[in-house]
């Protein structure tokens, strides 16, 4: 267990993501921007989310909770109701219920309008989601709904790249 906490030490400090993705807001939440890497590790990914921007809530027990997926559309567009549409549904090449989603992520918590969060995924390589979007909701995922957690509206939206 600890080489392998090693070892993603060691790629965050020494290595170049595979890909990543530049988040930006719209609408209310044009504050709201930050990168998501994407690093091989594992025969998996090593997701490294900094997201900076989010309203802060000064009352006590209303931090909040933001949906994050990468879903299957190429392009951070839309239209007036959905200005995001064209990414389309959540990535889900197995075709797996919610939320087996290859691109149903952990949710963002915020902490004083910052949200940082690092985490593993067998899910898919980075090369697999390269042209894919990632895409922050303003509410958190339920993890039972059908086809998407009930997590509301796209706020932010990052093309993922390769590095």
């Amino acid at each position: 267990m600890r080489s392998g906490i090693q070892e993603m030490v060691q790629i965050l400090q020494k290595e170049k993501p595979e890909a990543y993705a530049l988040v930006y807001g719209t609408g209310e939440f044009t504050e709201v921007y930050g990168i998501v890497s994407f690093y091989s590790i594992w025969m998996g990914t090593l997701v490294v989310a900094h997201i900076a921007g989010f309203p802060i809530e000064e009352e006590a027990c209303k931090g909040r909770i933001w949906s994050f997926h990468i879903h299957e559309g190429s392009e951070c567009t839309g239209n007036e109701t959905d200005p995001f549409a064209n990414t389309k549904f959540h990535y889900n090449p197995d075709d797996c219920l919610h939320p087996e989603h290859a691109g149903d992520l952990p949710p963002l918590f915020s902490n004083h309008g910052i949200a940082i969060q690092i985490f593993y995924t067998d899910r898919f390589q980075p090369e697999e989601v390269i042209g894919r979007t990632v895409v922050i909701h303003d509410m958190p995922d339920d993890f039972r709904t059908q086809p998407s957690g009930d997590s509301g509206s796209k706020i932010a939206c990052g093309k993922i790249v390769k590095q």
